[in-house]
């Protein structure tokens, strides 16, 4: 099935005429449009439709809602004066429209995968996303709560390719320009392969420096080389000694043919406002000449969340006619950051971790959503200053796992910059999931690896995200307020420096104050001079090893084992920095002879429960708990008791 909006218009006359002046969609194309789930029916829904589909945006770069993209005004124009981009799009609706909720779930691609399945629907078959198979829909919970979902390709750096959803924005051919990256290889292989951002313009122009950390002068050792293998690989010559697999290669060189990055927050911006306010045929979740949306929720994890953020500070929550785009916005795992995509030579896909520059594009000021002076730049802003203006700020539930708060700045979300507490704007709530890694499938295991001093966190945090959703949609669609926030504070004491925040001599979790700065450079020379650098503050821990404030999940609350969001890097591996994205488990002595023949200081599992029953007892009582705090659902409370009774709550080694 192939449907055009030019073919709508031509049979639909006068009314579908008007389809381009409402939305910047010039085009929609829908590949495909079949039944989801092989037909799945879900309670009260019924089955569902997937569409696969193209959208093609036209931007005028004269609008001041476009200007903000960087290289616009050279990119190339259409008959119109306009500029194009094409994204993919695929659609998941209740075959029967009068089903739905009226809330329409945009879930931004993370490097053109969708995360949501694996996040709220405890979706863990590889291959699911692709929603053919009954049980791709795992739990069914967004399908029967009765979402349409939306993802929108905006990527213009990755291919287009099944299961991956990006964006075709203008080339600018022949453009050159300063470009920078950062390797760490962990593996000692030399020579070693680096894949480069940008294409090189010159070969002469590689150089490469290396250092054991970030804090550290960059240095060129005798043996150290690069050169050109490809359009845009290089090979790295290692020097013989004096650097550890977790060496921190920085390789400059000038790049050449950018891509219009921008147009990646204009087509989420388009298609969006396309699918909620758009009445026509042409629009694949309208119905009797109207959008069946009534509300729209903009999710993304971890480099989709902070595209959000900066989706938001940079005012692309308003639409072309004004109006707003999302009326609630929900970044996962984004922390302090923003992103690297709005610049020439940018880098969307650009994660700096510990030992690497922690004054990277995605990691300046504003950090926090309220407007504040920042004392090293002297500037004024805030993540939502601009929306601010024009009455298009969206309610916000800023989510974290706690390794944010270790490694992606985030207690910059809730500090001002001299490191004292803020109170966030009351259209805003900000939740720490306690004890958790950076991002867990539902079906992930505890794991060790060479690189890593300790055995990885598996913890996923579906049942926590799911009762916040159903608070996000009861607060645009009610006006019912969302639970508090729930994270560490500077005022509660919970927030501490990095060297206060963990017990000495807990067995199993090594903690020597290790955690990731916040800094700002001087971009205008390449590498970066350093400016000045910010308070950076971490979660303060209890007897156990575990952070006191957040959402502490049932393992957590009625624990076996410690879970942090933390661990470090092992020896040969870039020993005393944290490894990226995990946490750590260490489980609890069995018993008290145990535990003290470990000289372990946290109160055995004996010690703590009198018998499995009394265990089954106290999850009950703490999910009872979280539910009346709206923290936890029914049912997630239900499969929770199940799974305690079973002994597998806590995911042990």
């Amino acid at each position: 099935m192939k449907r055009t909006l030019r073919a709508c218009m031509l049979a639909g006359g006068i009314g579908a005429l008007a389809s381009p002046a409402l939305s910047e969609v010039i085009r929609f194309e829908v590949l495909e449009s079949v039944p989801a789930f092989q037909g799945r029916s879900f309670e009260g829904v019924g089955p569902y439709l997937r569409i696969t589909g193209r959208a093609t945006i036209a931007v005028d770069p004269s609008d001041p809602r476009n200007a903000v993209i960087a290289d616009i005004e050279r990119a190339p124009r259409n008959a119109q004066g306009r500029v194009e981009a094409v994204a993919d799009v695929v659609l998941l609706r209740p075959a029967d429209p009068a089903r739905g909720n009226g809330t329409l779930l945009v879930d931004v691609p993370n490097r053109g995968t969708k995360l949501a399945p694996q996040l709220f629907d405890d979706v863990a078959q590889p291959g699911a996303t692709r929603a053919e198979q009954a049980a791709d829909a795992g739990i069914g919970f967004l399908h029967s709560r009765g979402y349409a979902m939306a993802w929108i390709g905006w990527q213009a750096d990755i291919p287009s390719r099944p299961n991956q959803l990006a964006m075709t924005a203008p080339v600018l051919t022949g453009i050159t320009g300063p470009s920078r990256d950062e390797f760490i290889f962990d593996h000692t292989r030399n020579p070693a392969t680096a894949t480069l951002t940008w294409p090189i313009a010159d070969a002469a122009s590689l150089a490469v420096t290396v250092r054991g950390h970030w804090s550290e002068a960059r240095q060129t050792p005798p043996g150290l080389g690069i050169r050109a293998t490809g359009p845009n690989t290089a090979e790295i010559t290692r020097p013989a000694s004096g650097f550890d697999a977790a060496a921190l290669y920085e390789v400059t060189y000038t790049a050449k043919d950018p891509i219009v990055l921008g147009l990646g927050f204009a087509a989420t911006r388009d298609v969006t406002a396309f699918l909620r306010r758009e009445g026509g045929a042409e629009n694949p979740l309208a119905a009797q000449g109207r959008s069946t949306v009534q509300r729209a929720i903009g999710f993304g994890v971890s480099q989709s969340g902070r595209f959000l953020r900066d989706f938001l500070w940079q005012g692309f929550n308003e639409d072309m006619r004004g109006r707003m785009v999302f009326d609630g916005v929900m970044p996962h795992i984004a922390g302090g950051r923003r992103m690297a995509t709005n610049y020439r030579f940018g880098n969307p896909g650009r994660n700096a971790r510990h030992p690497q520059d922690p004054a990277w594009q995605a990691d300046t000021f504003p950090f926090t959503y309220a407007a504040m002076r920042d004392p090293l730049s002297g500037r004024t802003d805030g993540i939502l200053m601009r929306c601010r203006l024009n009455g298009t700020c969206p309610k916000i539930m800023h989510t974290d796992s706690e390794h944010e708060w270790w490694a992606s700045r985030a207690s910059l979300v809730v500090t001002d910059l001299a490191g004292n507490h803020i109170d966030l704007p009351p259209d805003v709530r900000a939740y720490m999931v306690a004890g958790t890694p950076h991002y867990a499938p539902p079906n992930d295991s505890v794991r060790r690896a060479p690189t890593m001093a300790l055995p990885t966190n598996p913890m996923h945090a579906g049942p926590p995200m799911r009762a916040l959703l159903v608070a996000m949609e009861a607060w645009i669609a009610e006006g019912v307020e969302p639970p508090a926030s729930r994270v560490p504070m500077r005022a509660h004491g919970t927030l501490v420096e990095a060297a206060q925040a963990v017990p000495a001599g807990i067995p199993g979790l090594p903690y020597a104050g290790i955690y990731t700065g916040a800094a700002i450079s001087d971009q205008s020379v390449l590498p970066p001079r350093l400016i000045g650098e910010y308070p950076v503050f971490v979660p303060r821990a209890d007897a156990d090893g575990m952070a006191i404030a957040g959402i502490r999940m049932l393992p957590l609350a009625v624990p076996r084992a410690s879970y942090t969001g933390w661990n470090p890097r092992a020896e040969g591996f870039g020993a005393g920095t944290l490894f990226p994205l995990q946490g750590a488990v260490s489980p609890f002595a069995p018993t008290r002879e145990a535990r003290i023949a470990a000289n372990d200081p946290r109160l055995s599992i004996a010690e703590r429960y009198a018998d499995d029953a009394a265990y089954v007892a106290a999850v009950r009582a703490a999910a009872d708990r979280a539910v009346a705090e709206r923290l936890l659902l029914p049912e997630d409370a239900a499969r929770a008791v199940e799974r305690a009774r079973a002994g597998t709550l806590a995911q042990l080694p």
